[in-house]
């Protein structure tokens, strides 16, 4: 395949820039991908035009020397908990908005004209949880870069796929227990599979009309959250009785998980359940068609827990619960 160009990958040795990286390879892209540490990537090195560089991309000469010679930029980066502030907190404004800004600043110093940026579904400067203000703000840092900076949003929901820290978490906890108080249990969800975001990442960089455009990704089908706690369970080995809670004992139960180092949940993803995670209109862009849940989910949660849970951590997440 003629090669297409040099492409940077911002966070992508997780788990969506590891299904990006991989398809980019696959259409002919030389991949640079920048990590805080070269183990974080070492999954990835057996590509064969994939570079993987040790880099602070919160460091702007860093950013300098990432951008240097490249054609295109994927900008994945993105944190699910953050100390809370307004309008949000400090990693949710380091994550999210300040590296945006300091990545569209370096972009535009090195000439390189185009950038896709990977966003949330729900995100808005109004929204009910800082999550989704900051996600907001740093879609305004990429989009007010123009004309210089030919920029592209994308919007998805919850992703799924192996590795997932989202369904193998609610298979995983099914199987400590059979009984599950679930805040949000009636917030809708229509979760899309990491191989077609990396796929519409893919189109984007070489379709003109995906310029200047915000597109959502999401899947085929809504599901409510306990539909998905009960699917994921079920594959799992064992379908859990699923106890709606209202919203204030969900706060307490995050604001107990928030003491643990790696919490599952926060206030904040509670707070971010007040809206459903579902597009209004096309779940693709491009006439690509989504693929199901169902032929994907009980090809990896059926294995062994271990199997799953090794995969889980192996890889981090941008998205969750938005």
């Amino acid at each position: 395949m003629t090669q297409a160009g040099t492409v940077l990958l911002i966070g992508g040795s997780g788990f969506v820039g590891s299904a990006v990286a991989a398809r980019l390879v696959a259409d002919g892209w030389r991949v640079r991908v920048a990590t805080r540490r070269v183990a974080n990537a070492r999954h990835l090195m057996p590509l064969p035009t994939l570079d993987v560089v040790e880099a602070n991309v919160h460091d702007d000469a860093a950013l300098h020397a990432l951008t240097a010679g490249v054609d295109a930029v994927v900008s994945l980066v993105g944190v699910l908990h953050s100390p809370p502030g307004t309008p949000y907190g400090p990693a949710f404004a380091r994550a999210h908005v300040d590296l945006p800004t300091r990545l569209a600043a370096a972009c535009q110093r090195a000439a390189v004209r185009r950038i896709v940026h990977i966003s949330a579904l729900g995100a808005d400067v109004n929204g009910p949880s800082e999550y989704q203000r900051s996600k907001a703000a740093g879609e305004a840092a990429i989009r007010n870069a123009r004309p210089e900076l030919a920029w592209t949003v994308l919007r998805p929901s919850v992703i799924f796929g192996r590795g997932d820290s989202f369904l193998n978490l609610f298979a995983a906890l099914a199987r400590l227990t059979p009984i599950l108080p679930l805040g949000g249990a009636a917030t809708r969800f229509q979760p899309v599979w990491v191989e077609d975001v990396a796929r519409v990442v893919a189109e984007s960089l070489h379709r003109a009309e995906a310029i200047g455009q915000r597109y959502t990704l999401a899947g085929p089908k809504v599901y409510t959250l306990a539909d998905l706690v009960r699917y994921a369970g079920a594959l799992g080995g064992r379908t859990p009785t699923v106890v709606p809670v209202s919203e204030g004992v969900a706060m307490l139960q995050a604001r107990l998980l928030e003491l643990a180092p790696n919490p599952m949940m926060s206030r904040d993803n509670v707070r971010s359940m007040r809206v459903d995670n579902v597009c209004d209109g096309p779940p693709l862009p491009f006439g690509l068609t989504p693929t199901p849940l169902e032929t994907v989910a009980p090809g990896y949660l059926r294995q062994p827990l271990r199997r799953r849970l090794l995969e889980s951590r192996r890889r981090t997440p941008i998205g969750g619960p938005k």
